[in-house]
């Protein structure tokens, strides 16, 4: 089981806006080895409790959230997003620079959050279980955030413990990518999923 993010590991406003601009520093070269690019439009960001704790404390800061109430929604938000070492939990984030084609492409990718798939070499590929919190499409389009989670098997977490390769990609009909495999660092960083 992996770490959750606690209340005791949290900052007080006060003491995490001292510290914010060292934080921010070492939360983004640690999500360099935690975001895969597929494609032009969308990237996929393995969470962790160090990427869930920053979301945390930056949601607390922007909307000033210092009662203890408020603090215990956003642990109980945003810790399902840590993994609990069997998977990987991921955000995917479809991003198209221009309003009218982020329209009309998000129209064109309702079920993507379905597409998206992680593989541990000479394993079958493992599909995500997308948005389980709540739906984030509907008739008309996707949402341009889903909520991934991956469940490997102990063989697969075992094999990926070993040294074979690691793949993510999408398939879906309008939006395919892959990136096979993925960098060691990003492979490696992984693996402190797996309990």
């Amino acid at each position: 089981m992996m770490a959750k993010v606690t209340r005791e590991s949290l900052m007080t406003l006060e003491a995490y806006s001292k510290a914010r601009p060292e934080m921010r520093k070492q939360v983004i070269g640690h999500k360099k080895h935690r975001s895969v690019r597929l494609g032009d439009y969308i990237t996929i960001l393995f969470e962790d409790e160090i990427t869930v704790r920053y979301q945390i404390q930056e949601m607390l800061r922007i909307e000033k959230i210092f009662e203890e109430d408020g603090i215990l929604h956003e642990l109980e938000s945003y810790n399902p997003l840590v993994p609990d070492g069997r998977n990987f939990k991921a955000t995917m984030m479809i991003e198209y620079p221009e309003v009218e084609m982020r329209r009309q492409e998000l129209a064109r990718l309702i079920g993507v959050e379905d597409r998206v798939w992680v593989q541990v070499e000479g394993s079958p590929k493992v599909y995500a279980l997308a948005d389980e919190d709540l739906e984030r499409e509907n008739a008309v389009k996707t949402s341009a955030v889903h909520f991934l989670r991956f469940e490997l098997t102990d063989d697969m977490a075992a094999a990926l413990k070993y040294g074979v390769s690691l793949a993510v990609g999408v398939d879906h009909p309008n939006y395919t990518a892959d990136v096979s495999p993925v960098a060691n660092e990003t492979r490696t960083a992984l693996l402190a999923d797996l309990g």
